[in-house]
């Protein structure tokens, strides 16, 4: 891991984090609430100036940021003051930053799909064999590899599935994009599969589907379609693959409820930084480390981005749920009694930090 790695991984990661609090700012600005300062990092100021009413600041500890707005936390007599405004008004600030987060994603994933030779679809154009073991995809280069061997390899192809076959969905899970499907396979304990596809203009369910290759063991034991890039299908797939995204880390925080993945498993700021250094020294050339790289950073947008909107003391989410409550009730719940569970939110979300970079670190060494 090189210095120039860990710096760009700083700067992804200062990106997703300003790209965040952009939204809360640039949405409260257009709503008319005063904002006192915008701040990207956390501790120490290293550059700070002021523009208007408000305090623009760069802080040294890049773990995070915020957008802070008069009246937000407590009374003000502001007339501009962000509990002054419409419940639906604060409702558009609180979720401006998830989604510019997801808005993000979104935009990369148009760059990294007009990256590749093509563009993915979910119908298969092979099966592998003993001559074509280089099964995996990558979102770099779509190019489809051509038969040169004879000798099959691959359980889906003995399970009903042919060549031409959509697939449309895995376990009653709808596939939106080939990351759907590598995601659904790749996590699912028993290699058994109800798969729906569309054959021939007619959607067909096939019971008990093996996906394995016999001689490597992995998952995706075919390959798909690709498309010649146009704008429509470039776009069609970058919106559907941000779904999938989205999806993938739902699903995820599902398998950290259920104990399928454990503590040890989760990762902080500095070992998501080592991990963002490390995609961007992957590859042989600088056009693969930087789909590797771009490609890891719509995942983690996008997964800063849901995972604000969960109803978590101290998060966007916990916040939302307040404003849910105040427009049902049409009142407001106490200020002081809303401050005080954001602020223990906040102080068990940073204790909970310390600990997990504490992890990092002993990971790191």
């Amino acid at each position: 891991m090189s210095l120039l790695t860990i710096l760009i991984a700083i700067l992804v990661f200062g990106l997703i984090i300003a790209i965040h609090e952009f939204g809360h700012f640039i949405v409260a600005k257009l709503n008319g609430v005063k904002v006192n300062e915008f701040a990207i990092g956390m501790g120490p100021k290293l550059i700070k100036f002021k523009k208007g009413e408000t305090l623009y600041s760069l802080r040294a500890f890049p773990i995070g940021g915020f957008c802070a707005m008069e009246g937000e936390d407590t009374s003000s007599d502001n007339p501009r003051a962000f509990e002054k405004k419409k419940v639906w008004q604060r409702m558009t600030v609180v979720v401006a930053g998830a989604f510019m987060n997801i808005i993000l994603g979104f935009v990369l994933l148009i760059v990294t799909t007009s990256m590749a030779t093509l563009v993915p679809t979910k119908c298969i154009s092979q099966f592998n064999n003993a001559s074509c073991l280089d099964y995996g995809y990558n979102i770099k280069n779509w190019s489809i590899m051509s038969m040169q061997g004879n000798i099959p390899v691959s359980s889906s192809d003995e399970s009903g599935l042919i060549e031409g076959d959509e697939i449309l969905s895995v376990n009653g899970s709808n596939i939106w994009t080939i990351t759907d499907l590598s995601y659904k396979l790749q996590t699912t304990d028993k290699n058994d599969f109800t798969v729906m596809v569309k054959r021939d203009g007619e959607k067909i369910t096939l019971e008990n589907v093996k996906f394995e290759n016999k001689l490597s063991g992995g998952r995706m034991d075919f390959k798909v379609v690709g498309e010649e890039k146009n704008f429509f299908n470039v776009l069609e797939f970058s919106f559907k693959d941000t779904i999938s995204t989205g999806k993938l880390v739902w699903m995820s925080l599902s398998d950290l409820i259920t104990g399928k993945y454990g503590f040890h498993d989760l990762s902080g700021p500095i070992g998501t930084i080592s991990v963002i250094s490390e995609a961007a020294a992957l590859g042989k050339n600088f056009t693969e480390r930087l789909g590797s790289l771009l490609s890891l950073t719509v995942f983690i947008t996008i997964n800063v981005g849901i995972f604000n909107l969960l109803p978590i003391p101290g998060l966007d989410g916990s916040r939302l749920l307040f404003l849910i409550i105040e427009a049902v009730r049409r009142k407001p719940i106490k200020k002081e009694r809303e401050a005080m569970v954001h602020l223990i939110g906040m102080a068990t979300l940073f204790l909970f930090m310390i600990v997990i970079t504490i992890q990092d670190v002993t990971k790191f060494f």
